[in-house]
């Protein structure tokens, strides 16, 4: 199972939008530990919004789709729609 998901960092005011083959939390868990990146800046992102995916191929191209958009305002449509 992959997932495709979205975090929000309220400090940053941001959202990142990512894609694993693993679970959603232990990502998260990667995105808050010390590393280089964009999500190194903060350390308060949340998981707000997550699908599941039979294959990793499949979460990709949802991460290449949400990406593509380049809209915070689809983003959040996106979030509250769940």
């Amino acid at each position: 199972m992959a997932h495709f998901y979205i975090l929000y960092s309220g400090s940053l005011d941001r959202y990142y939008v990512g894609y694993t083959a693993g679970a959603v939390e232990g990502r998260l868990h990667e995105h808050l530990s010390n590393h280089k990146g964009f999500t190194s800046k903060a350390k308060d992102w949340e998981v707000v919004y997550a699908e599941s995916f039979e294959s990793k191929k499949e979460a990709y191209a949802r991460e290449r789709q949400v990406k593509k958009w380049k809209s915070r305002k689809n983003i959040e449509e996106l979030i509250n729609s769940s």
